[in-house]
């Protein structure tokens, strides 16, 4: 189910291998707006957060996702009703199959952050995210 308003998209996804791709056709949808890098940039972090959420949130539950645009910012957001997680800082012991999404979240985005309230929110944004 997706429902445009006039610059905000939200979509309940199945939490399924099937969520990413949903994420970023839902993305698409106001992709035409945004500048290139943009668009890329916000395409892999949506695959990367909507694929945590299918790996680490409750399996009885679905995944709501909004776009958003705040003037020239895009904002971004994914719940699932898992418990939470403090985000922790990449380091060289990391383990090495784990902890790149948000690694990637934090590198290409200008803002990022996590809130559970018994449920997790993860969002990026992006500033200056309109094509010229």
């Amino acid at each position: 189910m997706i429902s445009p308003g006039p610059m905000c998209v939200t979509a309940t996804l199945p939490k399924a291998l099937e969520a990413p791709g949903a994420a970023r056709r839902l993305l698409d949808e106001i992709s035409g707006v945004l500048a290139p890098e943009v668009a890329v940039n916000a395409r892999l972090l949506v695959s990367e957060v909507v694929a945590n959420a299918v790996r680490h949130g409750r399996h009885d539950g679905q995944i709501g996702m909004q776009v958003e645009l705040q003037g020239n910012a895009l904002h971004v957001e994914v719940v699932d009703p898992g418990q939470g997680f403090v985000p922790k800082a990449r380091t060289p012991e990391s383990p090495a199959g784990s902890g790149w999404g948000l690694h990637l979240v934090s590198e290409l985005s200008d803002r990022w952050g996590v809130e559970a309230d018994g449920r997790t929110r993860v969002w990026f944004e992006f500033e200056n995210a309109l094509a010229v």
